[in-house]
């Protein structure tokens, strides 16, 4: 029996509001996955360090204060920094589409709206994960 896959659900910034990361936490757990939720207003260092003490397979930022285009890239480069540029970053929240380009180019895997199934997300999870069944 192959290990569950580890992901990490953070909330970067000031943004106060996490229902849908505690929903997307809870829906991950119930796909099989072993979830860690951060709790509010993390700042990028704290996230790349959990993510460390954790070993997570995947980090999935949700951002709904509008901060996406300075946090996501600070973390991205943490991870690369820190030797964790294999973790997969996904994100969520309110990503405008005029963004969404420079933030994939940047290193986010994949950005996921409200309203998105967590078994999709979950599906996507599993298909980039090396070494997991689809």
């Amino acid at each position: 029996m192959s290990k569950p896959i580890k992901v990490l659900i953070a909330k970067p910034g000031l943004d106060g509001h996490d229902r849908g990361a505690i929903t997307l936490a809870m829906g991950l757990r119930d796909e099989g996955m072993e979830v860690i939720y951060t709790g509010l207003r993390q700042t990028a260092e704290n996230i790349v360090r959990t993510c460390s003490q954790e070993y997570v397979d995947v980090l999935g930022l949700s951002l709904l204060s509008g901060g996406h285009n300075y946090y996501f890239p600070k973390i991205i480069d943490l991870l690369k920094e820190n030797g964790m540029g294999h973790v997969l970053v996904l994100a969520g929240g309110i990503i405008p589409n005029e963004d969404r380009k420079s933030l994939k180019e940047k290193g986010i895997k994949e950005i996921f709206g409200p309203g998105t199934p967590i078994s999709e997300i979950a599906d996507f999870i599993r298909k980039n994960i090396k070494g997991e069944d689809s």
